[in-house]
């Protein structure tokens, strides 16, 4: 099996535009870049790459570092004289990691007149708007003031339960809350390659755009060192990408890549997704984000979910909603699901569950999810309803109709 993915050289003067486009940038580490074979901490690795970004950014990008390496770090100063439980690892190390791996980085970025922050954050800090607008404002004054932040999941107190799915998900967190034009995350591969990366017929898909099926090509194994792999990485790919962020995927080992991806993207191996040209609001991207802190579903018809994948600007009504799931309040955020019960947006509720049942299938109410606070993924893969799944809204009441619909 083939992938023809749609890429073409990008003109030189497409080239000019993407440089000066990334005015502000997130660029994630991964664990297996800032770690050696026996997992110790690779400091010439570091300070490679604290060399290219402190290039970067005197030429006036901003840039927010999400780096890996803190438990990887710990693992190798700690030697515990019994055996401890995952959790209990986790804390340990990173406890001790963290407070090495800012330390080099405030030594290295220091050779070069740069100050650095520190930010330590947990998956419960994006649940509400509030705490969500506080750290970011907490990181664009550092910016201002010519500071780069340095962060990072602060495992020693996150439960399992509440964590991120790797730091892939908190850089593409970061790179929505920033307003970020690029997210880059550099891992221990050139890319997302069409077949295994170990094949050597296989070859780094370029370019990605809004839709491609990557299914076949991505593998499902976990990164030696860190909690994530590719497929993690694709799916935050895809998602900030449709915010409107370009995402790069390269290798953090090869020499200078940073500074290549922007100066030179026409020929720096990596993959790149292109963002939607589409502008996403502020609150949109929190709620985007937010599935993970779901109190609810709602679950729609037929009609409501063309309308929700259509041009228009729809909110979810009560005529649509075919069921409500959970309890919540007004202002929670809510799963998103269609009539074949595949999950496919997140948004904030207008009403509580209670209400929202009260209203179901009525017309003439007031949303339960109106379109400023509403996100749904992009979907264009063709689908096909079986005959039994479909329903039509008649005077109120859903009947059976006998045909098949191909959806886009």
């Amino acid at each position: 099996m083939t992938f023809s993915p749609s890429y073409s050289k990008p003109h030189k003067n497409d080239i000019q535009h993407m440089v000066q486009q990334f005015s502000r940038i997130a660029v994630k580490v991964g664990s297996n870049v800032l770690t050696r074979r026996d997992g110790t901490l690779d400091v010439t690795r570091m300070s490679a790459l604290v060399d290219q970004i402190a290039e970067l950014h005197k030429t006036g990008v901003e840039i927010i570092l999400v780096s890996s390496g803190a438990v990887a770090s710990g693992r190798s100063e700690v030697h515990s004289a019994k055996k401890l439980d995952s959790v209990d690892q986790r804390q340990l190390f990173s406890a001790v990691g963290q407070a090495k791996l800012i330390n080099r980085y405030y030594e290295l970025f220091r050779e070069h007149g740069i100050a650095v922050g520190q930010v330590l954050t947990m998956k419960e800090n994006f649940a509400t708007r509030r705490h969500y607008l506080n750290q970011k404002n907490c990181m664009t004054v550092m910016l201002e003031n010519g500071v780069i932040p340095i962060v990072n999941e602060n495992d020693t107190i996150s439960v399992s339960e509440l964590m991120f799915t790797d730091n892939d998900e908190l850089s593409g967190l970061i790179a929505s809350m920033m307003g970020a034009q690029a997210l880059i995350i550099l891992s221990n591969i050139d890319g997302i390659y069409n077949g295994s990366p170990a094949d050597p017929t296989s070859e780094v898909i370029r370019e990605i755009g809004q839709g491609k099926d990557l299914s076949s090509y991505i593998q499902t194994s976990k990164s030696s060192f860190g909690r994530g792999g590719m497929l993690t990485k694709t799916n935050i790919a895809r998602k900030v990408a449709d915010e409107g962020i370009t995402v790069i995927i390269a290798n953090g080992k090869r020499d200078n890549i940073l500074v290549d991806l922007i100066q030179h993207p026409e020929s720096t191996l990596c993959t790149r997704f292109i963002p939607s040209a589409e502008p996403v609001s502020s609150v949109k991207k929190w709620i985007a984000h937010s599935e993970g802190f779901a109190k609810g579903e709602l679950h729609i018809n037929y009609c409501a979910t063309e309308l929700l994948f259509s041009d228009k600007a729809v909110s979810i009504l009560p005529v649509g909603i075919t069921d409500v799931i959970g309890e919540f309040e007004k202002d929670d955020i809510v799963r998103i699901v269609d009539f074949g019960g595949k999950p496919i947006g997140v948004g904030k509720a207008n009403c509580d569950s209670t209400q929202a049942r009260e209203a179901m299938g009525k017309h003439g109410k007031k949303p339960v999810v109106h379109y400023d606070y509403l996100y749904i993924e992009y979907r264009k893969r063709k689908q096909t309803i079986p005959v039994s799944t479909v329903i039509s809204e008649r005077q109120g009441k859903f009947t059976p109709m006998n045909i098949k619909f191909t959806l886009y």
